[in-house]
């Protein structure tokens, strides 16, 4: 039986129960395959993780703070990572 991860406190969420066909990979990079797939869960919060590590932790977050997270970046509030 497949499982979302549920607890959205807990960014070490396991990511490998979610059913492998609801990932997405909206983006990549260079890094040999290194990207970073998104799922939608059924009860609307946004899960991330590292699709070289399909088994390893997903982030979990609520719309809003997905949605505030990509506000952010857009505005250039990440612009000191790189």
């Amino acid at each position: 039986m497949d499982h979302e991860p549920q607890h959205r406190t807990d960014p070490a969420t396991p990511s490998a129960r979610p059913v492998p066909h609801g990932w997405a990979k909206p983006w990549s990079d260079d890094a040999g395959g290194a990207c970073v797939e998104v799922r939608r869960l059924s009860d609307g919060r946004i899960a991330l993780r590292q699709s070289s590590d399909p088994d390893g932790p997903a982030v979990v977050f609520t719309p809003h703070e997905m949605t505030s997270f990509l506000d952010g970046v857009k505005a250039g509030q990440a612009d000191f990572l790189y």
